[in-house]
């Protein structure tokens, strides 16, 4: 008998209690907690499905729909991709990454809310701010930018990801003017443009009181102590990374399936949970991209993935540019002119709704076919209420290995 695959669900029954009692959580966090373990559980509830052609059933449990949960990203991912569909352009798209420095790392983890709401305009505004300038683009560019909080081994590391057309538009708004080919903006003026801004933002969110400064972090309340973990952080160039651009709209949508659901770690990264401890599989970029299996206390797994929950409401993905909200729908067209295109996406760029692939249980325009006599189709033939609150699941203690 094949053993059950390991889901980060299951590293949370089992020592959630042990967790707790060592560092306590957020209200946030519990959230997290409960929704992961009862995600696809009978105690959210859900429905038995029966084949119209055969005596084939099954029961299928509600999601939870949580944007931590590692199971419920793929159904959330396909929706907000055909959403996007229609506002891709007929353009190359060039991939910037805009990276917190360590030291501010702590003071991110106190004021979440703050500091990755700083980080994520201040990387987009100075995207818009060098572009505009004629000395390396002259133009009004749009940019989609998503917040990262992890590296592969789950530790903090705060990044924007950004996706930005290869050009924008003129000043007067009567051309499209395209970037070099392979070439969007200077990383080094990126670089130091990012620090200056979010440095002022900084500074301006502790002159107004927004800012909290608790346990290692008490001493930064007083002003001239800020003032020296910030002239230690602008000593240093920032982190901007420009990856290779994309080739089209097609590409880019692949590169979005993958980037903007995303969690701190995926299930299927799991190895094992044994003797209280989780082996987890990691990329090590500092070494060639290696893969390494990393093993750390059930406890410690769980705190690195509660670092990661957002502030509730936050939203991290969010539009800068000519692609901001109040003016996309306008702009896209105009920009859609200019480049000489038709108002309809291409059929193409639906490809990459390949990797937000939704699970079994999940709504679909048409009844899924019988898994049994492959002939029939699957219909709701009765729904059930959720599990009374206080009604304890079943928690097991099996030991998941996927070496076995």
């Amino acid at each position: 008998m094949t053993r059950p695959r390991l889901e980060v669900a299951e590293v949370f029954r089992q020592h959630e209690a042990e967790y707790l009692a060592a560092y306590g959580a957020t209200h946030a966090q519990r959230q997290v907690l409960r929704a992961v373990q009862n995600c696809r559980t009978a105690a959210l509830g859900g429905h038995v499905e029966a084949c119209d052609q055969c005596d084939h059933q099954r029961i299928a449990y509600n999601s939870c729909r949580n944007r931590h949960c590692p199971k419920c990203q793929g159904p959330a991912c396909a929706r907000w991709m055909q959403a996007r569909e229609a506002e891709l352009l007929s353009a190359p798209y060039f991939h910037m990454v805009f990276t917190l420095p360590g030291a501010l790392g702590p003071l991110a983890l106190q004021n979440p809310r703050v500091v990755y709401a700083l980080l994520m305009q201040a990387a987009a505004q100075t995207m818009i701010e060098v572009a505009a300038d004629p000395k390396h683009l002259g133009a009004e560019i749009g940019v989609l930018a998503v917040l990262h909080t992890w590296g592969q081994n789950l530790l903090h590391h705060p990044h924007v990801h950004c996706v930005v057309p290869a050009g924008g538009l003129a000043p007067d708004g009567d051309r499209w003017i395209a970037c070099r080919k392979g070439f969007f903006l200077s990383v080094r003026v990126l670089s130091r443009v990012f620090r200056g801004k979010f440095v002022h933002g900084l500074k301006r969110a502790f002159a107004r009181g927004q800012l909290e400064f608790h346990g290692s972090l008490t001493d930064l309340a007083v002003p001239h102590a800020f003032e020296r973990l910030l002239d230690q952080v602008v000593r240093h160039d920032w982190v901007v990374y420009a990856k290779r651009p994309f080739g089209g709209p097609s590409q880019v949508l692949k590169y979005l399936a993958r980037y903007t659901h995303r969690v701190a770690i995926s299930n299927r990264r799991l190895a094992r949970l044994a003797k209280g401890r989780v082996a987890f599989r990691w990329k090590d970029y500092a070494h060639g991209s290696r893969q390494r299996v990393m093993t750390l206390a059930a406890t410690e797994f769980m705190r690195r993935f509660l670092l990661h929950v957002l502030p509730t409401g936050f939203v991290k993905i969010r539009h800068y540019g000519f692609l901001a909200n109040r003016f996309r729908t306008a702009k896209r067209e105009l920009c859609r002119q200019l480049l000489g295109v038709s108002s309809e996406p291409s059929a193409s760029t639906m490809e990459g709704a390949e990797h937000c692939a939704a699970p079994a249980n999940a709504t679909a325009c048409e009844p899924e076919r019988c898994p049994r006599c492959r002939q029939g189709r699957l219909r709701v033939v009765l729904h059930f209420e959720p599990l009374r609150l206080g009604v304890a699941m079943a928690r097991s203690k099996t030991s998941y290995d996927d070496s076995s």
